[in-house]
């Protein structure tokens, strides 16, 4: 008799491990998929394996890592059902990611889909009417199941056809935790995620940067946004300068380390080496000026940041060398520190 298949929508989070492990339980074979983005899991790109790893043995549980970034950003430009408190869209977010896990059942010979979404557990995407249009828009009415709270649900085509015994399904609804945590226990599962944001774009301050982007109200456009732009906008102290220019500024030598690696041509890099201190990035400087005169002020200005954040002698910002390279050009100029008075409109 040929096995079950289904494909779970796994955030790594609680719900997600209970949910996938309910199934599992039926005998039905999971792909878990851990869809990733700038925004969310983007780290374990670095190395899936260790990741795939780690999940297999914590929770027994197998994920396939999928990177949606370049869609992710053009789906941002304008979700049919617009953003939650900050810049994230959850309501097309969960519909982005169920119609591509929906484009997979045929590869992997799956059945149906699983999520590990508990019945109005959230406020904007959780309630029951906003379950049905996520169903109706990504395509997967009939074949998305909800096993921590079906019960509570209509019977999905798994469950009509006997694929999945409704019965040991679960009727779990709100936000607490309690239920979950027994249910993991029952699996055995002793070590499991507290409960996180996880998504940047729901962080108050960080979605501030992001929403600035796709408002056009800044250097780099919504079209032309590109992955590395994301991850330089998640990095160190942010500054929009008098002329336009989009500098970032490293605040401790792991974010100079990563300015360094995500530094593309057209980038000018910036760094002090008589004593420690930021590096920087004026990002897209080659597109950003049509005057050459004022992309010289910008670099100023940016000289007299790193200067402003560099070591400090005797407790004062002072003065310093600053060195700048675009491609294989080196220059350098001597700034002195900017007041904090004077640029303190520019942070973004």
């Amino acid at each position: 008799m040929k096995r079950v298949k289904a494909i779970s929508l796994f955030s790594g989070g609680l719900d997600s491990i209970c949910a996938t492990r309910l199934v599992m339980e039926q005998g039905i074979e999971v792909l878990a998929v851990k869809f990733v983005s700038p925004f969310f899991g983007y780290d374990i790109l670095r190395d899936p394996e260790s990741y795939r790893t780690r999940i297999l043995e914590k929770y027994g549980i197998n994920v396939r890592v999928v990177d949606i970034s370049e869609e992710y950003l053009r789906m941002l430009r304008n979700p049919a059902h617009g953003f939650g408190r900050y810049f994230n869209p959850c309501i097309d977010c969960k519909i982005f990611m169920l119609d591509r896990a929906r484009e997979m059942l045929a590869q992997t010979g799956a059945s149906f889909l699983i999520t590990g979404e508990v019945l109005g557990q959230r406020p904007m995407s959780q309630r029951r009417d906003t379950l049905n249009v996520i169903e109706r828009d990504s395509g997967s009415r009939s074949l998305l199941l909800r096993p921590l709270s079906a019960k509570l649900l209509n019977p999905t085509r798994a469950e009509t056809q006997g694929l999945v015994d409704r019965e040991k399904l679960l009727d779990f609804s709100g936000r607490g935790r309690s239920r979950q945590i027994e249910l993991v226990k029952r699996f055995g599962i002793t070590e499991y995620p507290s409960p996180a944001g996880g998504c940047i774009l729901a962080d108050p301050i960080l979605s501030r940067r992001i929403a600035r982007v796709y408002g056009g109200n800044f250097v780099v456009r919504p079209t032309t946004m590109s992955v590395v732009d994301i991850e330089l906008m998640l990095l160190g102290r942010q500054f929009l300068l008098p002329g336009n220019g989009w500098l970032i500024l490293g605040r401790d030598e792991k974010e100079n380390l990563r300015l360094a690696e995500l530094r593309e041509k057209g980038d000018i890099h910036l760094w002090i080496e008589e004593r420690s201190g930021p590096e920087a990035l004026l990002r897209r400087a080659d597109e950003s000026y049509e005057d050459g005169s004022v992309k010289e002020k910008d670099l100023f200005y940016s000289a007299g940041l790193i200067t402003r954040y560099a070591k400090k002698t005797d407790g004062l910002p002072t003065g310093g060398t600053v060195l700048m390279q675009s491609g294989d050009r080196k220059d350098s100029c001597v700034a002195e520190p900017l007041a904090d008075e004077h640029f303190s409109e520019w942070m973004i």
